[in-house]
C-alpha cells in the first residue's frame, strides 16, 4: 500500500475551488512529476499534502511520520537576508528529530560535510546564502533534505533560474534518493526534466487530476521531444 494517497480531494485557494474529487497514489520509491498550467493548483496540492492547507473535502492519507517530511518551496520563497551559512542551513535539516536547541554531534558534522561534497558546495560551507547564486542556493536546500534523511520530499520547480550543471546534479541526486526509498513528487515544466525524472506523471487540468505513464505522455501527439515548457492545451485537454 503507498504511503501517500489522495481521497476524493478537493482544495480551495483565496475562496475559490482549485482542485476536486482527486483521487489517487503515489508510488513509493519513486518520482512523482506534477505538472500542469500556471494556476492549475500544483503549489496548492503540495501545501495540502505538507499540512499547511486544509481540504475542503475528502483526505490525505500519509503514514510518513512529520519529521521525515520535507518541502523545497519555490526560491522566491526565501529569506535571503536572515544570518545563515551554507553548512548552518544543512545542519537544519536535522532539527525534526533532534530539536533545534540541541548541540550537533561530530558525527552530524562530518554527515554535513559529506552531503555538501556529494553536491558540490564544500567551497561554499561559511558562505552566507544571500551571497549564493541561484544553483548554489537550491544545492544547498536540497543539502537540508538530505540531512533530515527524509522519506517524503516534496520540491516547487526546483530547476527554476538554476545553471546545468546544477540540474544535473540534482538529477542525480534525486535519482539516487528515490532508489534508496524516498517518496518524491516534484513540480515540473520542461519535458526534458520530466523524462530523466519521472516514473508517474499527475497532471492537473480544470480542477482534476489526470494519471499518467510519462513515456506515454511525452510519446503522446501533444509532445514534441525539444525541450520546452509543456504546452497549455496540453494541459488543458489530456485525459486518461
Amino acid at each position: 500500500m503507498a504511503r501517500l494517497a489522495l481521497h476524493d480531494l478537493a482544495l480551495a485557494q483565496g475562496g475559490r475551488t482549485v482542485i476536486e474529487h482527486l483521487a489517487g497514489a503515489f508510488p513509493d520509491a519513486a518520482i512523482t512529476a506534477l505538472i500542469g498550467a500556471n494556476g492549475a493548483g500544483k503549489s496548492t496540492l503540495i501545501q495540502a499534502i505538507m499540512g499547511v492547507l486544509p481540504p475542503i473535502a475528502g483526505r490525505i492519507e500519509c503514514t510518513i511520520p512529520r519529521e521525515r517530511r520535507a518541502w523545497l518551496p519555490q526560491q522566491l520563497a526565501l529569506d535571503l537576508s536572515f544570518p545563515m551559512s551554507v553548512e548552518e542551513l544543512v545542519m537544519t535539516g536535522s532539527w525534526p528529530t533532534r530539536g533545534a536547541l540541541r548541540g550537533y554531534r561530530p558525527d552530524q558534522y562530518r554527515q554535513a560535510r559529506e552531503i555538501m561534497q556529494r553536491l558540490g558546495i564544500s567551497q561554499l560551507a561559511h558562505r552566507p546564502l544571500g551571497e549564493l547564486s541561484g544553483g548554489q542556493r537550491q544545492r544547498a536546500l536540497l543539502g537540508r533534505t538530505l540531512m533530515q534523511e527524509a522519506e517524503l520530499l516534496l520540491l516547487d520547480e526546483p530547476f527554476a533560474n538554476v545553471d546545468a550543471d546544477t540540474v544535473t546534479v540534482l538529477t542525480g541526486v534525486l535519482r539516487d534518493m528515490a532508489r534508496a526509498g524516498t517518496t518524491i513528487v516534484v513540480v515540473l515544466h520542461d519535458r526534458d526534466q520530466l523524462a530523466a525524472l519521472a516514473d508517474r506523471v499527475l497532471l492537473l487540468a480544470e480542477g482534476r487530476g489526470h494519471w499518467h505513464d510519462p513515456q506515454e505522455l511525452l510519446q503522446s501527439g501533444g509532445m514534441a521531444a525539444a525541450p520546452a515548457p509543456l504546452p497549455l492545451h496540453l494541459a488543458r485537454g489530456a485525459t486518461r
